[in-house]
């Protein structure tokens, strides 16, 4: 697949907008909508409004975050870059609506507000906000959208921050919504930064164009690879391998946009014979936090889908292995000193992409791009 199949760069941005306008669509209307049809109404002339679907994402939108996040990790470094960075969105302020467990993430996103000058707020417990007595949670992030500029939500829900976007865009008080993992569903921050890493992995071997993506373990209740794959989808020629327990293998609901996107991909139970083809290994933890609620009592044995230190041998030389953490058991900590273990550059990576994401939202990307080439040609 390629750019023009997938993504919002089939059409003019300005042509969007001007047909899927978030406060002008009932919510009711919204639902019925597929994730590719609901995408257009979170972008703006800018090419986004919020940041709350993978299935936002194009080709050239991906690259062009990616050429962002880069410009930014590169100004950071000095401090008149550090500077022209921090004054940039001085005078915003970022909420960070945190209600399900979070480091990696949530740090990531304060990060990226302190690189661009941003005061942020947190709600990490409900039991400390007025939600505690009974207020909705609806009514607690309309209440917090008047303290801030921008809302950044992570939330055990599913398609929450999706109806919050919608709620402040009816409201007067219409602020963009980044979604930082909402239930089982989407982690579209987490997918662009995934692709971000495999973009600077993949840069002197063509890109990711052409590439064999092995994915493995809780792949059902995963929702990094739900979104990854979906971006994924936007590369020509690029195979994917679903690597689990039966139990555990990815969703119908992906195979079928696979396979009607016309992406390769394989469902395997058997780890072994793929880690000598693939181009990235990407490893994830068993995501047995959601065992009560399915009502799952005995545990999965994942034993045989751990990549184990012997693995480095048949490992290609110029494969990447990567993981969006946290980890178990599943990749041994004597792997990290392997050049191809590139899991801790990815974690890293999370803070220039998201503060590119953020950058952009405000409108801010062409400026950022105009001080790299001035420092450049100075």
């Amino acid at each position: 697949m390629n750019d023009n199949s997938v993504g919002l760069s089939i059409e003019p941005r300005a042509e969007l907008v001007n047909r899927c306008n978030l406060a002008g669509i009932e919510w009711h209307e919204l639902q019925d909508l597929s994730n590719e049809q609901r995408a257009p109404y979170f972008n703006n002339e800018r090419g986004e409004d919020h940041v709350l679907l993978a299935q936002q994402f194009g080709r050239e939108r991906l690259d062009r975050i990616g050429q962002l996040g880069t410009a930014i990790r590169q100004i950071a470094k000095s401090r008149d870059g550090a500077i022209f960075l921090k004054e940039l969105l001085s005078t915003k302020r970022a909420m960070l609506y945190f209600t399900q467990p979070s480091s990696r993430t949530f740090l990531s996103f304060r990060s990226a507000c302190q690189i661009l000058g941003i005061e942020s707020s947190e709600v990490r417990d409900t039991a400390t906000s007025s939600e505690v007595k009974g207020e909705s949670q609806e009514d607690s992030v309309r209440t917090f959208s008047s303290y801030c500029d921008v809302m950044i939500m992570r939330t055990h829900v599913p398609g929450f921050s999706e109806r919050m976007a919608w709620v402040l865009a009816h409201s007067d008080r219409p602020i963009p919504v980044l979604n930082a993992g909402s239930g089982k569903d989407q982690h579209p921050s987490q997918a662009v930064l995934d692709i971000y890493t495999l973009q600077r992995s993949f840069e002197k071997q063509g890109g990711i164009d052409g590439k064999r993506i092995v994915f493995v373990g809780d792949l059902l209740r995963g929702r990094t690879v739900r979104s990854l794959a979906r971006l994924l989808m936007t590369y020509d020629d690029v195979k994917m391998v679903f690597v689990a327990p039966d139990e555990l293998q990815i969703g119908e609901d992906i195979q079928a946009m696979l396979s009607d996107a016309g992406v390769a991909f394989e469902l395997s139970a058997d780890f072994e014979p793929h880690i000598s083809t693939a181009d990235a290994i990407y490893m994830t933890r068993v995501q047995d936090e959601w065992d009560a609620s399915e009502g799952r009592s005995t545990p999965i044995d994942v034993s045989k889908f751990h990549f184990e230190i012997r693995h480095l041998d048949v490992m290609r030389p110029d494969a990447v292995l990567m993981h969006p953490f946290p980890r178990r058991e599943e990749i041994p900590i004597e792997v990290d000193h392997d050049r191809r273990a590139v899991y801790w550059r990815q974690m890293r990576n999370g803070m220039w992409i998201r503060a590119a994401l953020i950058a952009s939202i405000f409108g801010h990307a062409d400026s950022i791009f105009d001080f790299a080439e001035d420092r450049e040609s100075s």
